[in-house]
């Protein structure tokens, strides 16, 4: 299956906060889009890595994407060496995406950054037809993505370009909240995390709402980009 927009994510959620609105926009307009999940999430302080695959199944139903898969590397000790960026190449290749969504490059969680770092790499990587691969017992062919974005996490970073994405903001907070287990609860007994407020419930909104504000719009999601971002002329700039 090949899709238009493939998104990697350190840990099941990260895609759904940071470009979930982004993401039901362009499959609104008819885009393809997958998501891979790199860990299962297993040392969260909430839920079990078993209670957030069924939360990763229902945030896809309610994004509507075509496929999502997740590597199962380790939460916390996975790596940016060979055998972690071949797994992620296997994913490259499978799915030949045009656009790739990445974790932010620079965060609070430091498997973020080095998430970023590693899918990044296996996007260059990919695109060398002398690194062999096989799935399925299937040889596969090199493929490089035209363009690596990454999206805003927890820190607020410069974004290099902010996509609309009023009217998709319901979507978005629907699919983050399908993570019962992570997010605000008042009648929860497990431990609070920085995640796990009412404030940070809120922020989801009012963070969007102030990106929405500087482009004059109600809503936004930031990205950065690795190169120049180009445009056919004036009237493409919102």
């Amino acid at each position: 299956m090949k899709l238009d927009i493939l998104a990697f994510g350190a840990h099941p959620d990260d895609i759904e906060l940071s470009c979930g609105a982004t993401i039901a926009k362009e499959i609104s307009l008819g885009k393809k889009v997958g998501i891979v999940d790199l860990t299962r999430g297993e040392l969260g302080t909430r839920g079990s890595a078993e209670l957030r695959d069924k939360e990763a199944a229902e945030a896809a139903n309610i994004l509507g994407i075509q496929v999502r898969e997740n590597l199962r590397f380790r939460d916390g000790f996975f790596a940016n060496d060979e055998a972690h960026q071949l797994e992620v190449i296997k994913m490259i290749r499978k799915y030949r995406p045009k656009i790739v969504l990445a974790n932010a490059v620079e965060d609070r969680h430091i498997d973020h950054a080095r998430a970023s770092k590693l899918v990044s790499d296996a996007c260059f990587l990919s695109g060398l037809r002398r690194i062999e691969t096989t799935l399925n017992n299937e040889n596969q062919e090199a493929w490089r993505p035209e363009v690596v974005y990454h999206y805003i996490q927890w820190k607020d970073l410069k974004p290099d370009f902010v996509v609309d994405v009023t009217g998709f903001m319901d979507v978005k907070v629907a699919s983050v909240m399908a993570y019962a287990s992570q997010f605000y609860d008042p009648n929860s007994t497990e431990p609070v995390t920085p995640i796990a407020t009412k404030n940070f419930k809120e922020s989801i909104y009012y963070r969007a709402a102030d990106l929405g504000r500087l482009i004059n719009t109600e809503y936004g999601e930031g990205f950065t980009a690795e190169r120049y971002l180009a445009v056919n002329s004036l009237e493409n700039l919102l």
